[in-house]
């Protein structure tokens, strides 16, 4: 693995499972830890570990199913406290033992809320996070469109996407191949990595633990359209509503203060995402859709945005930027306003 100048690999034992890292910085310095989301590990940060003064020491894990950490099964009645307790397992086995400055994006943002819900932390980053009240199938106040919670999780997710990243394909033939995937979905349209890197991250995300403990999950079957539900098993079933809850924060005695980046043309996590079910039903994709009433389009920048805001009308800080025209990982499609964003934020917090 050929790493950019001053940053480290390693793998270490933790008392859950085995977790690759990347870092910077050094052993004793202030801690920021940067968990990836869904279909990326922690070399999606990589390029800003070089940016970050020689206080912090900056740590990248691959998280549970994800990269060259321990491919173990991820149980999502737990929602993400899997994630939420590797953390934890893999600060205890670095002797990290200050409260970290935790960076999440997507799936990460809601692991590291979750993270600090018995935890303390020292500041929270989220980066286009999943909603506090999961991804996908609910109103906008949260409550789910059905008993069952169907519509989420992973029986959601287009087959084709999973097959070809079983099969290992890094093409890009079909939209339906992690390079096109990511192209698409995780950046500005205007945005594509250098070529060599881009490489990397595709061969990255193929190293995805695909299956019912992995992504997506297992799904179950529902009479309630669009016919599937979350089962017990998975990452994609971990972040659906049925599981995924970080509204807690609110109610937080010691509340971290909060920076929360978004790109304006996130396509992943937006009030109407095209990856959601009753966006794809109200725009006739998936037959049968029972219309807005029943099954409106999820509004999950909204949900983001009235949950922070009673966070600080509770006596929490928040701190919102809006990146124009970045996609749903303004970190790396417009690294260098983010970088001076997220280091004046750690600036006034650390």
């Amino acid at each position: 693995m050929t790493l950019l100048p001053g940053v480290r690999s390693a793998t270490v034992d933790t008392d859950r499972i085995r977790m690759h890292y990347i870092e910077s910085g050094p052993a004793d310095g202030v801690p920021v830890v940067m968990v990836h989301g869904n279909l990326s590990t922690g070399r999606f940060y990589e390029h800003l570990l070089p940016a970050t003064p020689a206080r912090f020491r900056v740590i990248a894990p691959d998280m549970r199913g994800f990269g060259d950490s321990e491919p173990a099964p991820l149980d999502a009645t737990r929602g993400l406290d899997d994630w939420a307790d590797d953390l934890a397992a893999l600060l205890a086995a670095l002797d990290v033992t200050a409260p970290p400055h935790l960076v999440g994006w997507s799936t990460g943002g809601a692991a590291i809320a979750r993270f600090a819900l018995t935890r303390p932390v020292a500041s929270l980053t989220l980066i286009g996070p999943v909603s506090p009240h999961g991804y996908g199938g609910t109103f906008p106040d949260g409550t789910p469109c059905f008993p069952d919670f169907a519509g989420a999780g992973g029986g959601t997710v287009n087959p084709e996407v999973v097959s070809r990243l079983a099969a290992g394909d890094d093409s890009a033939e079909s939209p339906f191949s992690i390079r096109n995937v990511m192209n698409t979905f995780y950046f500005a349209p205007t945005h594509r990595e250098p070529a060599d890197r881009e490489d990397m991250l595709v061969a990255e995300i193929l190293k995805t633990l695909v299956g019912d403990d992995g992504y997506p999950g297992d799904s179950v079957p529902s009479d309630n359209w669009p016919g599937t539900a979350p089962g017990p098993r998975g990452i994609l079933n971990a972040v659906s509503p049925r599981y995924c809850d970080w509204t807690g924060i609110v109610d937080l005695d010691e509340k971290p203060p909060v920076l929360w980046t978004h790109g304006d043309a996130d396509l992943v996590v937006a009030d109407g995402s095209p990856l959601e079910m009753g966006t794809l039903g109200a725009g006739g994709l998936v037959p049968g859709w029972p219309g807005q009433d029943a099954f409106p389009p999820q509004p999950m920048v909204t949900q983001i945005r009235e949950v922070l805001g009673r966070y600080a009308a509770a006596g929490g800080t928040v701190r919102t930027e809006t990146f124009e025209g970045s996609g749903h990982g303004p970190h790396m499609d417009a690294p260098t306003r983010w970088t001076a964003v997220f280091l004046a934020f750690l600036a006034d917090h650390s």
